[in-house]
């Protein structure tokens, strides 16, 4: 579903086109009615100018003075060419024009809009008049054509169909170039943040120190980044620490025990001796690991690593554990081609060493242990895949936390930090790990980036 939703710079484009487009229709609308009444109200004022000038004719000269007033306006030209005129006797006979179907107006006179006839095919002018009752009982109607009005009128209607396509050109133009400005603000922040998740812990977003919202914005996240790579390194040099301070004196300890062991007169000291050895050599693995988990984490990504072929490596380490899979009833079945990839030779043969470790480990005897490699579109792809009981799907996230190890895998060796180099490695190189069911076992899919 998200999917389908517009970005946050699409939105914006469409918000800002459509403050464009409001703000035409708004405005333009109220340019036209305002206009609109302005015209109506001219007309009306000329048309009661024209009734009370027609009303005194008929004062002074009677019903024939008025019906040779209106003739001469009509006939001989000297009126407005768009003024309409009508007279009816007492009695309703027309005697000038024709008035409109309509009630019966009162002595104040009334205002009435119809539709002149025209000729077939031609559009009916819009007429505004005022009926008025004379004091013989004549009706005079006294009107004016509309026909310029509604020409202007079409006319703004006209412009404002071209300034609304205007307006929506505008203001998609505005709108992208608006997203586009959003964008390129963010995209340093973005890229910057991309690159301190890879492993650049030192860089900061660039600021152009014009204080608005996105240079603030920048600069706490470099204050955010400085306090992460504090901790960070505060972190890492304790674990250095215990790791070295104590490396130390368990390598001591461990060489007075095989001391004592050779020395040993009795066949249980010696044995419980062994055991504490080989617990001791335990403890020296996992600083060992420590140590270079926090190398691997600290180092940036290298864009300038050589290109290394993964093949030779799956088969180094195919060959380095024949023996111990032989010893265990196991096989190792490889699949796929050559792969190149870019990296640190050591770390990529880590990484296929502890997943190769991990299966042998797991697998049941008399089964296959399955290391495959090839290509994809997205990049190259080692699978490392056993029979055994494989991980429960709710547990495949935390298997990569430190020294994490699950009930049904602790009575195996290891100190549980074989998936958690594993995943730095890949991380390091840009890929990433999957944990997937391999019905039954567990199948490891490793991504790199292709050279």
């Amino acid at each position: 579903m998200r999917r389908l939703l517009p970005s946050t710079s699409t939105r914006l484009a469409l918000l800002v086109m459509g403050f464009f487009l409001a703000a035409v229709v708004v405005i333009g609308g109220g340019v036209y009615v305002a206009v609109s009444t302005l015209l109506l109200r001219d007309a009306r004022e000329l048309v009661h100018a024209d009734t009370i000038a027609l009303t005194d004719t008929y004062r002074d000269g009677g019903r024939a003075a008025l019906l040779a007033e209106l003739r001469s306006r009509i006939d001989g030209g000297e009126g407005d060419p768009d003024a309409v005129y009508a007279l009816a006797d007492a009695n309703g006979r027309a005697l000038l024009g024709q008035l409109p179907e309509a009630r019966e107006p009162g002595m104040h006179g009334r205002w009435v809009e119809f539709s002149e006839r025209a000729p077939e095919g031609a559009p009916a002018p819009r007429v505004i008049g005022f009926e008025r009752r004379l004091p013989g009982g004549e009706l005079l109607l006294a009107g004016q054509r509309l026909q310029s009005e509604d020409r202007l009128l079409a006319l703004m209607q006209q412009a404002a169909v071209l300034a609304l396509l205007v307006a929506v050109t505008l203001g998609a133009l505005v709108g992208w170039l608006t997203s586009r400005w959003v964008s390129r603000r963010l995209r340093s922040l973005d890229a910057t943040a991309a690159r301190v998740g890879a492993g650049e812990l030192g860089l900061r977003v660039p600021l152009d120190r014009s204080g608005d919202a996105f240079d603030q914005l920048a600069q706490r996240f470099n204050a955010m980044l400085d306090r992460i790579e504090e901790l960070l390194e505060g972190v890492r040099h304790a674990t250095d620490h215990i790791a070295h301070d104590l490396r130390t004196p368990l390598t001591r300890l461990r060489n007075r025990l095989e001391d004592l062991r050779q020395h040993a007169p009795e066949a249980a000291s010696r044995q419980g001796l062994a055991q504490a050895l080989a617990e001791t050599d335990q403890l020296l693995q996992a600083f060992a690991a420590l140590l270079r988990l926090a190398r691997i984490e600290a180092q940036p990504a290298d864009a300038t690593a050589p290109a290394l072929d993964l093949r030779g490596l799956i088969d180094d380490a195919a060959d380095m554990y024949g023996p111990v899979a032989a010893e265990r009833g196991l096989r190792i079945v490889q699949a796929g081609g050559a792969a190149t990839v870019r990296g640190d030779r050591d770390q990529l043969f880590q990484l296929v060493v502890n997943l190769l470790d991990n299966a042998l480990k797991h697998a049941p005897p008399g089964s296959d242990v399955e290391l495959a490699l090839d290509a994809t579109p997205e990049g190259v792809r080692l699978q490392v895949a056993d029979r055994g009981t494989g991980i429960p799907v709710a547990d495949r996230d935390r298997v990569f936390d430190r020294f994490l190890r699950l009930e049904a895998h602790r009575g195996t060796p290891g100190v549980g930090l074989g998936l958690s180099l594993v995943r730095a490695i890949a991380r390091h190189h840009g890929g990433r790990v999957a944990l997937l069911d391999n019905a039954p076992g567990l199948r490891v899919v490793v991504l790199l980036p292709a050279a």
